[in-house]
């Protein structure tokens, strides 16, 4: 049981890394490169962040179908983690909700 404990956080502290990275190259990408490429008209900016986000975004599903595989949540809790992956912003307190997960299940590793 505790091996199970400590997979699950490890996992779902990739889970956090993935959800940071995605949520700040949304931010990068919409609210830098987008503005560069429409104000000052240079689109090398979202030629660059695209693919860099469009790589975060796959990680992030990736990471999420794993977590779906090992049973750590609910479907409701991951259908609400994906959803978080195509909202600015959402994706950073997509990572303190993960992280308050974190929290819980280090402290039932402690009482075990």
């Amino acid at each position: 049981m505790k091996k199970e404990i400590k997979i699950n956080i490890a996992l779902l502290g990739q889970l956090k890394l993935a959800s940071v990275i995605e949520a700040s190259t949304l931010a990068l990408l919409l609210c830098v490169a987008v503005p560069l490429k429409h104000l000052w008209d240079w689109p090398g900016a979202v030629r660059a962040m695209g693919p860099l986000h469009g790589l975060a975004f796959i990680f992030y599903g990736w990471v999420l179908l794993q977590t779906v595989g090992a049973g750590v949540w609910p479907r409701r809790q991951i259908a609400l983690l994906a959803a978080s992956a195509f909202v600015p912003f959402a994706g950073f307190f997509a990572s303190r909700y993960i992280r308050r997960h974190i929290e819980a299940l280090d402290r039932e590793y402690a009482a075990k």
